[in-house]
């Protein structure tokens, strides 16, 4: 498992680009850059042990929970298993392979401008799509944000 890190400024509030990455609006437009088909989603109950599925239009991704959280500035999201076709897998083998695995979301402001930092750890085979997803995701998030 790899740690990948990316940082973005972006001239706005920490509230603004907390509401970015999170609101079922826009969401849908920074994540296009992890699923070109641009139906991305996310469902979470925004509870610290609780629910949050990733996932596409097919019912397809990730099944995770909400470690920790200060809105708007962290949210840690571990990842348990995957869904596929509507069902949730957190015991196959390929799933232990990577479940516990921590995406993580920091953000700080000063003086109008606020830094975002965000990090995923991952297998091997999905380093590109990740590096990719989160280098394009960001910049939308920064476009949007200062919209």
């Amino acid at each position: 498992m790899k740690t990948l890190q990316f940082t973005k400024e972006i001239k706005a509030s920490a509230q603004k680009v907390w509401d970015t990455l999170w609101n079922e609006s826009t969401y849908p437009q920074w994540t296009k850059s992890f699923n070109p088909t641009g139906d991305s989603y996310m469902q979470s109950d925004w509870e610290v042990g609780g629910k949050t599925r990733f996932v596409d239009a097919k019912g397809n991704g990730m099944l995770s929970t909400v470690k920790s959280k200060n809105e708007p500035y962290d949210i840690v999201f571990e990842h348990l298993g995957e869904i596929a076709d509507g069902k949730e897998d957190t015991s196959s083998e390929k799933v232990k392979s990577w479940a516990g695995s921590l995406e993580e979301y920091h953000l700080s402001e000063e003086g109008g401008i606020t830094k975002l930092k965000a990090s995923v750890q991952t297998g091997e085979e999905w380093e590109d799509v990740m590096n990719n997803g989160f280098i394009k995701g960001l910049e939308e998030v920064k476009r949007l944000s200062e919209q």
